[in-house]
């Protein structure tokens, strides 16, 4: 007898080992999707991880209900992926599972409800929610939850459907539905009776009665030539004809409409992969060292200054893989910047490449995963979920702008860092990984400077082009002296006027989206605040709306304050991107002005038409956040300016100077990319900050050796690992309550690298409160495995406390 290990898409400590029936025996794989009933009803689609010969001694095996593919979907190499992350960021496989599979191949157990023919049709001893879905059941027989909701016009149908159920009116089947669908799209073939010319002139001659036929055909024809194939709708918009028309010309057996199945995301350019472009001295050196770092390192990181080359050895480099038949992966942390690179990739690398990231419909998603695991795919574009996809043989993985947080994921598990993931996910196919950055993570140049990583250096920027000038403007004595225009200082001002000029293009960077980040009464100092978050409510003028950017509720704008009752006393305080936008239009009317933030780009295509249209010089100032900084290259922007460098510096956390150094060179780096050297102004109160020095002198390897050496005094990260518990509850005295418990429990193991408990800045998110702990951990594999599993036994031992049951537990291992 078989029997197979099922990874169940639920947070389940361990996988449940069902019986294999003989007659499955040879469709079970490794990595097959199978059809298994948990509990008395419920019916899932899981993974198999294992097939052996072992019944599992605690309790009864269910055999597995069908086996749903001919071929794996996953390889074993993913499953060893999944393993390693639910083990390392302390989840399950489940969710690993859950993150990793599209929508559509994770089938859904709907609850179908079936009529009882033996009831009958008196419907007499109902009242009218359950006389409405019986009278439904008896006409259609069978109703899905969704269809009963629909009918009584409420979501709270289930004590409805239970008193049903006890009448005998409906019987409940569990019914797995398989929600893939394949794109199919009409097309247009000409009858091969037409094939030769002369048949083909007589049918002209019969058709010259019949206008708009004759350019239905014509139209087909020019179609035909040009594309090779004719989709249905472009020849009905081409020639304006109507499908009662093209139907005429079916009736007559001219044409025939054949359906076939399409790519929703179809391949472009050519098929083969030529760079064709040459290299300056300084990348030719640079490709050498990368060559000779690969010869013995597996992580290599490239420490390139902005500008200088790096994405051209990137393509050299995925050149050389896809020519040997290996597939390569090119992790970027923003969707914003797949836009722009996938254009420069796809001239180069054609059909080959493909993008994957979460604004893909889930039908999208299923179809590039199927590209990839066979192959078809050998590039894949994408942020760090594209990790996750089925590669068949990975030989490089490349981590563009490796520094940036949007690498680990926060919410929710697993909370993996897609960086360190991905050199784990390479040694399992014996690939390459290139970490890319202009200011590397900290830990990253750690790791390179202790031999751990290769490490090879571009210093000029591509083209002999100067780095950017930067100037600091003293905001307190430009408020002083009232010089300031909204929240431009005079030296801002006139730089914007000079490249508006000289047609050159200016970003100007605010890392606060809404008009104003919070509204107060000058009465008496009142705040909005969410009733769901411990935080303020951020004006968004153009809704006029107060908004939470924590948990996303949105508000009516107040115009009494409720705590004094003075009416219309509410003023904005500070600003953001939008207040930054409409003080641009009042102090240059002329511009065309433009902002980039997550309101400005909510939908998939609007992040690639806004770069497009700055690109093409149809923006003069462009507004952003952190989507300006992330490595986007334009040619004709010679100004930045970063509005207030104060709020990147003050927030509490060991990583601000490295975050602000980061944010800053990199926003500077945007400028003057081409010809003539670029400028950029930084508008701070607190001019002397030290990471400002660093900044105005590109000066990475100095603000390293300051920020290592503090890092090593304090012990975090790269000389030890941190862990984050963080305990959530509706109920603040019981989160409390739970911490300290569980605090008592783990000081005496863990001593004082145990840090807190304590509440976190914004100490309530979404009605739970919230209690935090930090572990500091040496950087010793064993004892680190040792702690994870203490913790496990301690959060089980907790919420086996009837009190303490409902409060949420969630580790976050090497938080950013």
């Amino acid at each position: 007898m078989k029997f197979a290990d099922v990874i169940l898409p639920l947070a389940l400590p361990k996988n449940y080992t069902y019986s294999v029936p003989p007659e499955m025996e040879d469709a079970v794989q490794v990595g097959s999707r199978v059809a298994v009933q948990l509990g008395k009803q419920k019916k899932y689609t899981g993974i198999v991880k294992a097939v052996h010969g072992m019944a599992p001694l605690e309790y009864k095996t269910k055999p597995l209900l069908d086996v749903l593919d001919k071929d794996p979907v996953v390889y074993p190499n993913q499953i060893l992926l999944w393993q390693w992350l639910a083990s390392y960021y302390m989840c399950t496989e489940g969710e690993v599972l859950n993150a990793a599979l599209p929508a559509h191949l994770k089938l859904s157990s709907e609850t179908l409800l079936l009529f009882n023919d033996a009831f009958g049709d008196d419907f007499t001893g109902l009242d009218d929610s359950e006389y409405l879905i019986a009278e439904a059941l008896h006409i259609r027989k069978e109703l899905r939850i969704e269809e009963v909701q629909l009918i009584l016009d409420k979501s709270d149908v289930y004590s409805v459907i239970k008193k049903l159920i006890e009448k005998n009116v409906l019987l409940v089947y569990e019914e797995l539905k398989e929600v893939y669908k394949e794109k199919k799209e009409n097309y247009v073939q000409l009858h091969e009776h037409y094939a030769a010319e002369e048949q083909l002139a007589g049918l002209f001659n019969e058709l010259g009665k019949a206008p708009k036929q004759m350019e239905l055909l014509l139209a087909y024809l020019h179609l035909l030539k040009t594309q090779g194939s004719v989709l249905q709708s472009e020849l009905l918009k081409k020639s304006g004809a109507s499908a009662a028309q093209l139907k005429g010309l079916v009736d007559k057996n001219v044409v025939w409409i054949e359906k076939r199945t399409v790519d929703r995301v179809p391949g472009g350019g050519k098929s083969d992969a030529q760079v064709d472009f040459v290299l300056s001295p300084a990348q030719e050196k640079a490709l050498a060292e990368l060559h000779h770092c690969f010869e013995s390192k597996q992580v290599t990181l490239l420490h390139g200054v902005t500008s200088s080359g790096k994405t051209q050895l990137y393509m050299k480099l995925i050149e050389e893989h896809v020519n040997s038949g290996k597939q390569v992966l090119y992790l970027l942390p923003e969707i914003a910047l797949t836009a722009q690179i996938i254009r420069r990739l796809q001239k180069h690398f054609g059909k080959k490449i493909g993008i994957y990231h979460s604004r893909f419909s889930n039908n999208e998603r299923v179809e590039i995963w199927n590209k990839v695991k066979t192959g078809e795919l050998q590039i894949v574009l994408g942020a760090r979920s594209s990790l996750l996809l089925p590669f068949r043989d990975l030989g490089l993985i490349i981590l563009d702008e490796e520094h940036d947080a949007s690498f680990k994921q926060q919410d929710p598990a697993p909370r993996y860092h897609a960086r360190d993931s991905a050199i784990y996910y390479a040694g399992l196919f014996g690939a390459k990984v290139l970490l890319g950055s202009a200011t590397p993570a900290l830990e990253s140049y750690f790791n390179a400077q202790q031999g751990k990583y290769g490490l090879v250096e571009l210093t000029e920027r591509f083209g002999g082009v100067a780095m950017p000038a930067i100037e600091i403007i003293d905001l307190k004595k430009e408020q002083a002296e009232k010089t300031m225009q909204e929240n431009f200082t005079p030296q801002l001002r006139n730089a914007i006027g000079v490249s508006l000029a000289d047609s050159k293009q200016v970003i100007l960077f605010q890392n606060r989206r809404g008009y104003a980040p919070f509204l107060m009464c000058t009465t008496c100092g009142w705040i909005p605040n969410c009733k769901n978050c411990d935080v303020s409510l951020t004006y968004h003028r153009n809704q006029d709306k107060l908004q939470c950017h924590y948990c996303g509720t949105r508000y009516p704008y107040v115009h009494t304050c409720a705590a004094c009752g003075s009416s219309n006393t509410l003023i904005p305080k500070n600003f953001g991107t939008e207040k930054i936008e409409d003080d641009l239009i009042q102090v240059f009317p002329k511009a065309r002005i433009a902002r980039m933030d997550m309101d400005a780009v909510r939908n998939k295509d609007s992040h690639n038409k806004m770069i497009q249209l700055l690109e093409q010089q149809g923006i003069d100032i462009l507004v952003g956040t952190q989507m300006v900084v992330k490595g986007l290259d334009f040619d004709n922007v010679n100004l930045i300016g970063i509005l207030s460098a104060d709020s990147l510096l003050s927030f509490p956390d060991f990583r601000v100077n490295e975050r602000a150094f980061q944010l800053m060179e990199q926003v500077a780096g945007r400028a003057g990319r081409r010809d003539g050297q670029g400028k950029v102004i930084i508008q701070a109160s607190n001019t002397r900050h030290p990471i400002l020095h660093f900044v105005t002198t590109h000066d990475y390897k100095g603000m390293y050796a300051s920020e290592i050496a503090e890092r090593q005094r304090f012990g975090y990260p790269p000389f030890y690992r941190l862990l984050k518990i963080t305990l959530k509850h509706k109920q603040q005295q019981v989160v409390e309550q739970a911490a300290h418990i569980l605090s008592n429990w783990l000081r005496p193991h863990i001593g004082a690298n145990l840090v807190g408990p304590a509440a976190p800045l914004v100490g309530r998110v979404r009605t739970y409160y919230l209690q935090e702990m930090l572990i500091k951990l040496p950087r010793d594999t064993k004892v680190i495995a040792q702690t994870k599993q203490l913790l496990r036994e301690h959060f089980t031992k907790l919420q086996a406390e009837k009190q303490y049951r409902s409060v949420l537990i969630v580790p976050d291992v090497d938080p950013v």
